[in-house]
């Protein structure tokens, strides 16, 4: 059997390649369908609750609940045997989508069933996508790391791309509950390999049981005892905090604002997909070297784009997906420096505990500004909301022009 033990991790610095590309290519495949049916999922339901409902609170809930067990569960993730985690992850995943599949078929589904759902899968993943990735080096020698990581980011740019419009083919073709069972089948296609195939694995935990904590709290001294990166940081945080609610509420105001169904919802976010990674073809091209302007002028100009997306009349929807598409490519001309920003200020042996503070900040704020942006939308319309937002997240980005401290960051610590 290929890869039956972790002794096996020998073969993957021989020249002979089938072992490791036969398990690798399993595993990842494997995982890379469960990840897009996922998101496919995850599209179909937030269209049903926003076509069942039509309203801003139960949409931004559903957003909380696929938001925060991630943001709360992924520091976990690498505690626990890797394989263990992905196989748990995609079976419950998949009961729970046999569970809603069976209440949708029977029409008894109703609006809690989902949150729950969505909540529980939300948990799943959070174990699931950082266990995934981890395993990479595991699996492969070090040689190839660079083309497996490319292979990862192409994943995430065509998960991007590909779910929405296969989720509005999928509702099109299908009744709600059986477009479900999309989920379920790439959920078992994940499974099957681990099933058969190891992953070698050393621990976190064997360095102690408050090993995990000592590196969360290092990661926050770090960051706390350096003006600049603690104001990044803040920044960052107040960022997402204001602009996040736009993102979940984007089917309704295709809805009620430009009189959209599932297929303009799915337009608007693949291209937006698709913008996101001509985005970042720019700034590899470019290369630039002075990232902080790039960082702040990119998320003000994705945060202005984003406000002009809902301020185009009903009938322009044309022009407002075009305004939605420069939004993806300015975020990614932003977003594409900051973790090159942030590898090259911050020493080596640190960059992992700051990285993953990073994302628990964002993670956090994410949820947080839903809770408070869904009577902010309920008092003014989702169409205003998206202007307002939009206009304070490019405010925000560009204060950070008026901290030395974040500019110096350009000149290393």
């Amino acid at each position: 059997m290929l890869g039956a033990t972790a002794s096996d991790s020998d073969p993957l610095t021989q020249s002979t390649p089938s072992p490791w590309k036969w398990r690798f290519g399993l595993i990842y495949g494997g995982q890379a369908l469960s990840l897009m049916g996922s998101a496919l999922t995850q599209f179909v339901l937030l269209w049903w609750i926003t076509d069942t409902t039509g309203d801003m609170s139960s949409l931004a809930f559903a957003g909380m609940v696929a938001l925060l067990p991630q943001a709360l569960l992924s520091p976990l993730a690498d505690r626990y045997s890797r394989r263990v985690l992905m196989i748990a992850a995609d079976a419950v995943s998949a009961l729970c989508m046999l569970v809603l599949m069976l209440l949708f078929v029977t029409e008894q589904v109703a609006l809690w069933h989902v949150y729950v759902m969505m909540g529980i899968r939300s948990a799943m993943q959070a174990f699931q996508m950082p266990a995934a990735e981890a395993s990479v080096a595991m699996l492969v020698p070090t040689s190839f790391l660079p083309r497996a990581a490319g292979l990862n980011q192409t994943l995430q740019s065509l998960t991007m791309v590909a779910a929405a419009p296969l989720g509005a083919l999928a509702i099109s073709v299908l009744p709600m509950g059986w477009a479900l069972g999309i989920d379920v089948i790439t959920a078992l296609l994940g499974i099957v390999p681990l099933l058969v195939l190891r992953i070698p694995q050393t621990f976190a935990r064997q360095t102690g049981k408050h090993a995990m904590w000592g590196e969360f709290v290092e990661g926050v001294h770090l960051v706390w005892r350096i003006p600049g990166l603690r104001r990044l940081y803040g920044l960052l945080a107040a960022v997402v905090l204001v602009v996040m609610p736009t993102f979940t509420l984007v089917p309704l105001l295709v809805k009620t604002h430009f009189g959209g169904g599932a297929p303009e919802v799915a337009l608007m976010e693949g291209l937006e997909g698709i913008g996101m990674i001509l985005g970042g073809l720019l700034v590899t091209a470019l290369a630039p070297q002075r990232k902080v302007p790039w960082v702040l002028a990119g998320l003000a100009a994705s945060c202005l784009s984003m406000a002009l997306t809902s301020l185009m009349p009903s009938g322009w929807f044309q022009a407002a997906v075009v305004c939605w598409i420069i939004s993806g490519v300015t975020f990614a001309l932003g977003n594409a420096p900051l973790v090159a920003l942030l590898q090259t200020s911050i020493p080596n042996y640190l960059q992992g505990r700051a990285l993953s503070l990073l994302n628990a900040v964002m993670g956090l704020a994410a949820p947080v500004g839903l809770l408070f942006g869904m009577p902010l939308g309920e008092w003014i319309g989702v169409r205003w909301m998206f202007v307002l937002l939009g206009l304070v997240g490019a405010v925000v980005a560009l204060l950070g022009f008026t901290a030395k401290s974040i500019q110096a960051l350009d000149d290393g610590l």
